[in-house]
């Protein structure tokens, strides 16, 4: 049994944080109309519901879209001067909520605020006609919150407030299933403050750690380690700077984002090729590896069953871990800001991050920033 396995059962059984998953993301962005289109006919996201001043809601706008177990809401401000549109103008557009299921949410606001979490919302209960739904939240690393959604007594589309958003155009989903995991850059010495913060208040445990030998290129490095909590359903990986020649992809999110954020969402798939594939046909940009990369790949991670010509093709990268493989992918950033990215992942029996990968990954990403002028 690997190490990150046994670590998790160790820790399942005695969780006083249970959680059953992501239950949403929310993007706090400039459009969220546009948002939600660009999402839907770029990552095959379909529409779920809308809140807005047609909702009673009259301080801005949400739209949720949905693909599988995968939710998103993008949230705007209807007038400025207000805690989204100060968010969106020091930030750009970005993570502000990672959303998370609970079977009792106010049980999770008091066993976290207990242990010293700031709290970002009390319990409260919001109801309609198709039930209730229980939440609380509190603050993380920068400005990202994690709110606590209890929705066992609730049966309507999303959320109270919201109400069925039905479109004449949701084009063909994209086969991305849920958050596999996501990713929070923090600032210098920061990390360990954070790591504590994912044990101590929330009773999560670091299962993985690389430093700055493995992570590192011959001009910038970056340390991180990855938390989970007790079930695995949740995974966070906390990223900080490392010293190096020249400046590192977080220093570069740091100073364009202004501050610490979550720097990308690892989507999961089934059928990577495909999912890529599809993306890639509706726009969506990726990094690419240069083809020596798979010259000796099978040699370095054993008989896979994809056929090499499409992961070269595609600049799908490959991992191994004693469970298994992994394939794996990451988009450009999709703002104009070089921050927010998304990760594509197929796990075939894999519990890692990809290790293996780290160096092609990080000079392809060094390519883009000198390209910027940022490296």
């Amino acid at each position: 049994m690997s190490n990150v396995l046994a670590e998790l059962q160790r820790h399942a059984v005695t969780d006083f944080l249970p959680l059953m998953g992501t239950d949403y993301v929310e993007f706090y962005v400039g459009n969220a109309k546009q948002a939600a289109h660009f999402y839907k006919t770029a990552f095959g996201f379909q529409s779920l519901a809308y809140a807005g001043p047609e909702t009673g809601m009259k301080d801005r706008a949400s739209y949720a879209v949905r693909q599988h177990k995968l939710t998103f809401v993008f949230t705007t401000p209807l007038r400025s001067g207000n805690a989204i549109a100060d968010h969106i103008y020091k930030h750009g557009d970005g993570v502000k909520v990672l959303a998370l299921m609970v079977d009792d949410a106010t049980r999770a606001w008091k066993e976290t605020t207990t242990r010293g979490a700031v709290s970002f919302r009390e319990p409260s209960i919001v109801s309609d006609a198709d039930g209730q739904v229980v939440t609380s939240g509190i603050h993380t690393y920068g400005e990202t919150v994690h709110l606590f959604i209890e929705r066992k007594n609730y049966h309507g589309a999303f959320l109270p407030g919201y109400k069925l958003w039905k479109s004449e155009y949701n084009p063909p989903e994209t086969g991305l299933l849920y958050v596999d995991h996501c990713v929070g850059n923090v600032g210098w010495n920061q990390m360990n403050k954070w790591v504590s913060f994912y044990e101590n208040i929330m009773g999560f445990r670091n299962i993985l750690s690389f430093d700055d030998k493995d992570i590192s290129t011959e001009y910038s490095a970056l340390m991180s380690k990855v938390m989970s909590n007790g079930n695995g359903y949740v995974k966070f990986p906390i990223n900080e700077p490392a010293e190096g020649k020249k400046k590192s992809q977080v220093e570069e999110y740091l100073d364009y984002y202004d501050g610490e954020g979550c720097q990308h969402v690892a989507l999961a798939t089934n059928n990577i090729i495909d999912t890529v594939t599809a993306l890639r046909n509706r726009g969506v940009e990726f990094l690419k590896v240069p083809c020596s990369y798979y010259d000796d790949l099978l040699d370095r991670v054993g008989s896979i069953d994809e056929d090499l010509v499409p992961l070269r093709e595609l600049g799908i990268l490959v991992d191994r871990d004693e469970e298994g493989y992994l394939l794996q992918i990451f988009t450009k950033p999709v703002e104009d800001r070089p921050t927010l990215f998304f990760e594509i992942i197929q796990r075939k029996g894999a519990k890692s991050f990809g290790k293996g990968n780290f160096k092609a990954l990080f000079e392809a990403i060094e390519r883009e920033q000198e390209i910027r002028g940022n490296l």
